[in-house]
């Protein structure tokens, strides 16, 4: 498109510029507003949302963000790229998932100009940056303790997502159906196709993830014709198109036996659950054939608690 305007702010091809668009404020009457950074080209081009923050305390997509704003790789040689580091301004200042409000954001979209907060932050993103876009990525995070490994999650059937996806390089390409009001679901009924990158857990930073992610960007635009060079993927992708939670049969101390990302069989022992007075012990083992694909970090749990997250080919 000729012109692209955002918060009431016209950008041009050719041009490069940082929105602060006012989203709110805070009971102090401090505004909060998100950063939004456009470059575009002069030569016409698709246009590519990158996002991170949509909970504020998924860490990992922030800094993935804050790399690509940082080296210019947001940059294309044709097309427009508009970048959010920090969708979820609120939940990053507070180190948590959601808003003041108590709601998830990406339950609440398309959202509403009259609504929660977490509906007018979903409103914002539907009328002012989604009809603008062609194509998105989505950078989250794993849950807090639950550390995810390099992941990206796609529809097969669509056939422009799932080249997206095997462009983007991850380990793992997850089948990954649509949640009702989520971001990725409003954009696919508006024909905007969205990648969700997953990787490492809450308020930790780890480098695969980064280095993963960051890559997996630079894949996906010239993979869209946006630039003329990226990384090549360390390895082929695993395609899963089935997962399930393995979880505690007893409560205790959850001591793994694997690793994120291996590979296990079925009835594979996975860990053990212990007491922590040294008197009982009960063996976890594998209901399928798979890769693990998400782990839960803490040790102390609760029968029915989430610990290893297996995902089939």
């Amino acid at each position: 498109m000729p012109e692209i305007v955002i918060d009431g702010h016209k950008v041009a091809r050719g041009e490069e510029l940082q929105i602060n668009a006012l989203i709110a404020r805070l009971p102090t009457r401090t505004p909060i507003n998100i950063p939004v950074f456009v470059s575009r080209a002069k030569k016409a081009g698709p246009t590519l949302l990158v996002m991170a923050g949509v909970h504020g305390d998924e860490t990992n997509g922030i800094e993935i963000m804050r790399r690509i704003i940082r080296n210019k790789y947001y940059k294309p040689t044709c097309g427009t790229v508009i970048a959010i580091p920090v969708f979820n301004v609120y939940g990053f200042i507070n180190h948590s998932r959601g808003l003041p409000d108590g709601k998830d954001l990406n339950r609440s979209f398309p959202g509403s100009k009259n609504g929660s907060l977490a509906s007018r932050v979903a409103y914002f993103m539907t009328n002012e940056i989604l009809p603008q876009v062609d194509f998105g990525i989505d950078f989250h995070t794993g849950g807090a303790s639950h550390n995810n490994y390099p992941q990206i999650r796609a529809h097969f059937q669509s056939e422009v997502e799932f080249e997206m996806a095997k462009a983007f390089g991850a380990p793992f390409i997850i089948e990954s159906p649509f949640r009702d009001k989520s971001l990725r679901k409003t954009a696919a009924r508006a024909g905007k196709p969205i990648l969700v990158y997953e990787g490492g857990e809450t308020l930790r930073l780890r480098k695969q993830v980064l280095d993963v992610g960051v890559s997996g960007m630079l894949r996906v635009m010239k993979h869209l014709g946006m630039r003329d060079d990226a990384p090549e993927p360390v390895h082929d992708p695993i395609f899963i198109k089935s997962s399930v939670w393995v979880r505690a049969k007893h409560a205790g101390l959850h001591h793994a036996h694997v690793r994120n990302g291996n590979k296990i069989e079925r009835n594979q022992n996975l860990g053990l659950i212990t007491d922590p007075y040294g008197q009982f012990e009960k063996i976890i083992k594998s209901p399928v054939n798979g890769y693990v694909i998400g782990i839960n970090n803490y040790p102390v749990v609760n029968m029915g608690d989430a610990l290893l997250h297996i995902g089939s080919e």
